[in-house]
Order: structure tokens, then sequence, then C-alpha cells
């Protein structure tokens, strides 16, 4: 989309309040780029930790795999996951707080002694899979915020400021070229009337 002016001193002034907004706001942005593109680094850093913590978690609990079937169902469940929000750089995201867990009552005599130990591990399990899908989300926010800010980034830096620049370099030359008219045809008019008044 072009700009649109027209060649009077108004849109000059105009023009070149909106460059001077655009040219102060690009350093900010591209701070913004680069502090994102970092964040967006580290927060993949943490997705691939945590998998690989839970990777290790399961497998070391793979060997008792068979004790698992013993476990009742229902006997864990998430009560409640309590998320705060961390701005970076400008941008809110997730951040794991706590994560409440509902336990059934069950009967330590009926059941194997290694269920409170087993219920403990199911917490731990499901925190990490829980901190995992929050991170993936923090990634996820990251990333759209990047690519909104490098898209504002390249459209001031490629396209409105050279626009603003060439329309307030056609306004000027339209200006100058409309004063040296004037200025020609006052001379032209002097030097008639100077004609005139000698004839």
């Amino acid at each position: 989309m072009a700009l649109k002016f027209q060649y009077n001193k108004t849109y000059l002034q105009q023009l070149n309040k909106g460059l001077k907004v655009r040219v102060n706001a690009l350093p900010t942005l591209e701070a913004k780029e680069s502090a994102l593109r970092l964040e967006v680094k580290k927060a993949r850093e943490a997705v691939v930790k945590i998998e690989r913590q839970l990777e290790r978690e399961y497998a070391a609990q793979n060997e008792t795999h068979r004790l698992w079937r013993e476990l009742p169902q229902g006997l864990v469940g998430v009560k409640e996951v309590a998320v705060d929000v961390k701005k970076i750089a400008g941008v809110k995201t997730p951040v794991l707080r706590d994560v409440s867990f509902a336990v059934a009552r069950y009967s330590a005599f009926l059941l194997p002694s290694w269920v409170p130990a087993g219920i403990e591990t199911l917490k731990q399990l499901s925190r990490l899979r829980i901190e995992a899908e929050l991170a993936k989300k923090k990634v996820t926010v990251l990333e759209y915020a990047r690519k909104k800010t490098t898209q504002k980034v390249n459209l001031y830096e490629k396209v409105q400021i050279p626009e603003y620049q060439e329309a307030i370099m056609k306004i000027k030359r339209f200006m100058e070229d409309e004063d040296n008219l004037s200025k020609s045809s006052q001379k032209i008019l002097k030097a008639k009337i100077a004609a005139l008044e000698a004839a």
C-alpha cells in the first residue's frame, strides 16, 4: 500500500512526525526482537531438558511397569494447576506455580506396601508432564511474539521509513520547484514592468 500524501507544508510536517516516530521506535523493536529470539532459544532448551528428565523418570519406572496394574484406577488425579504469568520483553508467558493433587482414600492393609511411594511417583510424573506442556506453550507464545516483532521491524525498516523519506523528498522538491517558478515569474514580471516604464 503506497503512502498517500499531498504536496503542502501540513503533509510535510505530518510525514516528518511519522518518520521520526518510526525511526525512534525501530531500535526498541530491534532490541525486543533480539531479546525474544534469546528467550525462545532458552524456552526451547527448557522443553528439551524437561522432556529428557521425563524420559529418565519413565525409564526408571520401566522395570516396575507390571506393578502399576495393581494400583486402583482413579487413585490419584490432578485437582488444580496454579499458573502465574511472567512478562518477558513485554510478552505474557505462563509459569507453573503449583500443582494440587487429589488422592482417593485407600486401605493401606488391602493394597501393596509400595502404594504410597507409587502415589508420589505418579505425582512427580504428572507434574513433569504439566511442566512440559506449559514450557511448550511458552515457546509457542514467545515464537509468535518474536515473529510479529520481526514483521514490524521489517515493515518499518524496509517499507515505511523508505516510503516516508521518499514522500518527504518529493514534497520538498515540489515546494522548491514551486518557489523557483514563483521567483522566476516575479523576475519576468519586474523585467516587463521595468521595460514598460522605460518605454
